[in-house]
C-alpha cells in the first residue's frame, strides 16, 4: 500500500474553527476514507493557525499539503480569496480554483485526486 502524507491548517479560535474550515475538515475526512479504500494510506496532521498568525497570513488557513506540496500543484489549480465570516474578521481566506470554479470549501474529490496523483509519482 502506498502512504501520502497530508497536512491541514486551519484557524483555530477557543478549539473551534470557521464554517468554511469546518466543511473542509469533513470533506477531507471523507476523502482519507476514499483513498485507503483504493488502496493508499494516509498520515494526516492538522496545524492549528492562532489569530495572530492568521492575520498576518490568512492565505495559509485551510490549506493542504500532500506530500509537502500545496493541493493546488497536484490538480494545476490556482488560489485565490474571498470574504469568509466574522470568525475571521477582514481577513479573505483561501479559495481553490480548478477549471474556472472556485472552491470555498474543499471537496473530497479533489483531495482525492490530489492523493492519487502524489501517490503515483511517490509509487
Amino acid at each position: 500500500m502506498k502512504t501520502i502524507f497530508i497536512e491541514w491548517q486551519r484557524l483555530i479560535i477557543d478549539k473551534e474553527t470557521c464554517p468554511r474550515c469546518g466543511a473542509t475538515e469533513e470533506e477531507l475526512n471523507s476523502a482519507i476514507k476514499e483513498l485507503e479504500r483504493s488502496g493508499v494510506k494516509v498520515r494526516l496532521t492538522k496545524k492549528e493557525i492562532k489569530m495572530p498568525e492568521f492575520s498576518k497570513s490568512p492565505q495559509e488557513s485551510n490549506k493542504i499539503l500532500i506530500n509537502g506540496q500545496p493541493l493546488e500543484y497536484w490538480l494545476n489549480a490556482s488560489t485565490g480569496k474571498s470574504q469568509c465570516c466574522s470568525v475571521c474578521g477582514d481577513n479573505e481566506c483561501r479559495t481553490v480554483e480548478v477549471n474556472d470554479k472556485i472552491y470555498e470549501t474543499i471537496p473530497a474529490e479533489l483531495i482525492v485526486q490530489a492523493g492519487k496523483k502524489a501517490s503515483e509519482k511517490n509509487g
